[in-house]
């Protein structure tokens, strides 16, 4: 079960509204969805809620370190609390997903994301859960640091608040240790994904 819902970000205005903060726009979410108000501890270096659910305790973390030691945050309250790694929930956007787009997984690689890198080396492990937002994906390497740092347009915006809101009902199972039903829950309403051109619309395009 999930005890720790983590979302991923950088403080600041100037962060605020920019892609890599999807995680923080979803711990926004969940905490109005709660009536939880989240307040600076600096013990944590992070803004924390504390609440229940069901009768079950749940903390709601937006780290404060800036994305690239977002680690620490997670690893000081998860060693408070001793909290175990798989009773940690980290949300975080995902350039391999496109906008409206969620993915719910346990484990894996940190892909890049130097906020899981950062994860992985605090807890000393990559077995915790995480929920992948999609914000899509430049087309170059070279400008994934701007893109994630840029506001998305405002359809890619509303195609990830409408992710948000379908994934928030996943929550009740992530507390009661419903996996697999937290899992079909998100997945479920994902859109489909588009088709990749076949050979046919490639020589249409290039004629």
């Amino acid at each position: 079960m999930i005890k720790l819902f983590v979302g991923l970000g950088n403080p600041g205005p100037e962060y605020e509204a920019t892609r890599h903060n999807a995680g923080f726009w979803w711990i926004d979410a969940l905490s109005d969805q709660l009536g939880l108000a989240l307040k600076a501890e600096k013990g944590f270096q992070a803004r924390v809620a504390r609440g229940a659910l069901h009768g079950r305790p749940l903390w709601l973390m937006q780290p404060q370190t800036f994305m690239n030691l977002s680690g620490r945050s997670v690893a000081a309250l998860a060693r408070f609390y001793k909290l175990a790694p798989d009773e940690i929930l980290v949300v975080h956007d995902e350039l391999d997903l496109p906008p409206g787009q969620a993915k719910l997984k346990l484990g894996g690689g940190h892909a890049g994301h130097n906020g899981l890198r950062d994860i992985h080396a605090q807890l000393g492990t990559p077995d915790y859960w995480r929920l992948r937002l999609g914000i899509g994906h430049p087309g170059t390497r070279a400008e994934v640091i701007d893109w994630v740092l840029r506001k998305p347009a405002p359809e890619q915006r509303t195609a990830i608040e409408d992710a948000i809101a379908r994934s928030l009902k996943a929550v009740p199972h992530l507390v009661a240790g419903e996996m697999e039903r937290a899992t079909m829950a998100v997945h479920s309403g994902n859109p489909p994904r588009a088709k990749p051109p076949t050979a046919n619309d490639s020589n249409e395009s290039s004629d």
